[in-house]
This record gives structure tokens, C-alpha cells and sequence, in this order.
């Protein structure tokens, strides 16, 4: 299997939902299950139905995290430097609009846009990859060609 990349802060982010879902969430629906079952026809209980749903998808979710943590290759972006890699936070502007974005690159189960966290598989992370400040940069996306310019890579 192949590994999976991941900042310390992404890792321990999995292992708190991991342990959340383990300890309070599993316990929760079993016992929602149980008073579902009190109520008589299963057959016709929407209780039942939608909280045995909600077991699928608590289990499915611990699996998918317990597979990811097993296969987490954990990488500290201070004990890198140079061009942008996996980790480095990287400062954008724009060249048509001159907007300034910051993003870091992370791996696929940390990534977050809106908190300015990329995945390592999108095609602007993709297009990052190797440049160095002052670089352009042409990325496709789905909106169209957008051009970059890097001002700044910091691995902290």
C-alpha cells in the first residue's frame, strides 16, 4: 500500500476523531439502537432505521481513519527547505486580480480549503510542486487558467 502524507497536526486530527468516534459516538448509537428496538415493529420504526444508518456510517468513517492512520507517513515541514514540497505554506498573488492567498500543502485527509489547507493532489498543489519564490506558475482548473506568481515558501 502506498503512504500517506501527513503534517503531525493532520495525524493527531485523525486520532482525536478516531478516538471520539470509538468512545462517545459508537457508544451512543448502540444505545440509541437498543431504545429504537424497545419501541415495538422494527419493520416500522424510523428511529431504528435512521439509527442503524448512523452506525453505518460511524463504522465505515472508523475504518477509513484506522486505514489512513495505518498507512500515515507523518513529515515535519521544519526540517525542510528549499523549493515547495509537501508542507511548505506557500504565498500566491494572483496576476490578473493581484489577490495575495496563502496556502499550505498537506495531504488529502488534512486538506481544508477554506482554512487555507491544499491537498497535495489538487491541480494548484500539483502545479506548485518544485517552483521557487518569484516563479509563474499556469494551473487548469476548472474555472479556467489561472496564473500565479510565488512570493514567499516558509516551512515552519
Amino acid at each position: 500500500m502506498e503512504k500517506i502524507p501527513m503534517t503531525r497536526g493532520g495525524h493527531t486530527a485523525l486520532e482525536t476523531e478516531l478516538k471520539h468516534l470509538k468512545t462517545v459516538e459508537r457508544p451512543a448509537i448502540i444505545t440509541a439502537i437498543a431504545e429504537a428496538r424497545e419501541h415495538g415493529d422494527l419493520s416500522e420504526n424510523a428511529e431504528y432505521h435512521s439509527a442503524k444508518e448512523k452506525q453505518s456510517f460511524i463504522e465505515g468513517r472508523i475504518k477509513e481513519l484506522e486505514g489512513a492512520i495505518s498507512l500515515a507517513e507523518v513529515i515535519d515541514p521544519a526540517k525542510l527547505s528549499g523549493t515547495i514540497k509537501f508542507g511548505a505554506k506557500v504565498t500566491l498573488v494572483d496576476e490578473d486580480t493581484d489577490e495575495e492567498k496563502t496556502y499550505q500543502i498537506v495531504g488529502e485527509y488534512e486538506a481544508n480549503i477554506e482554512a487555507g489547507l491544499l491537498n497535495i493532489k489538487s491541480p494548484i498543489a500539483r502545479a506548485l510542486i518544485g517552483k521557487d519564490e518569484g516563479d509563474s506558475v499556469e494551473v487548469r482548473t476548472p474555472g479556467g487558467v489561472r496564473s500565479y506568481e510565488v512570493l514567499k515558501i516558509v516551512y515552519a
